[in-house]
């Protein structure tokens, strides 16, 4: 292996590693925090699709998944052997589950969902992480996680109560 000018802030493996992986731990994001990737209609600064561009849409995920993905940097050199996009994974939830209280309500497809059923319900369904794995990772018992995927399933199923 040739050696890595960390100086220039260049890792070509990091980089390859984000430019496949990067689309679709933001889609964790986005389910996380409940934000639409795709802004609410926005007149004539839309473009074509009349929406808000994606690069300015769900700043919140943007935001998780960055500090993620700095955090996984950093610990690159030790990473060696093991699967960037599961440790990159670990650190977008555990950010989302330090910050999910303080992030405002989203209006996103699991915005019906309280924190810990929307980050059980991603990891589980949308990531397929063994049960005991997700359990391990929270701090919960394997029946806990079952328990809390099951209800989040069961309100997912329910039809949308409709505001009045």
């Amino acid at each position: 292996m040739g050696a890595v000018d960390r100086r220039s802030g260049r890792d070509p493996e990091f980089e390859a590693f984000v430019a496949g992986a990067a689309g679709r731990l933001l889609h964790v994001a986005v389910l996380l925090t409940a934000e639409p990737l795709y802004g609410a209609p926005a007149g004539a600064s839309g473009g074509a699709s009349g929406r808000t561009p994606a690069s300015t849409a769900a700043p919140a995920a943007r935001r998780i998944l960055a500090g993620a993905l700095a955090r996984t940097y950093a610990h690159w050199e030790r990473l060696r052997g093991d699967d960037p996009y599961d440790h990159t994974r670990q650190e977008l939830c555990a950010a989302y589950a330090r910050t999910a209280r303080r992030l405002p309500p989203g209006t996103g497809v699991l915005a019906r969902l309280g924190p810990l059923e929307r980050l059980v319900l991603v990891m589980r369904v949308y990531e397929g992480v063994a049960e005991e794995v997700t359990a391990a990772q929270l701090g919960l018992t394997p029946e806990r996680v079952e328990a809390v995927c099951n209800r989040a399933v069961a309100t997912m199923r329910a039809p949308a109560q409709e505001a009045a």
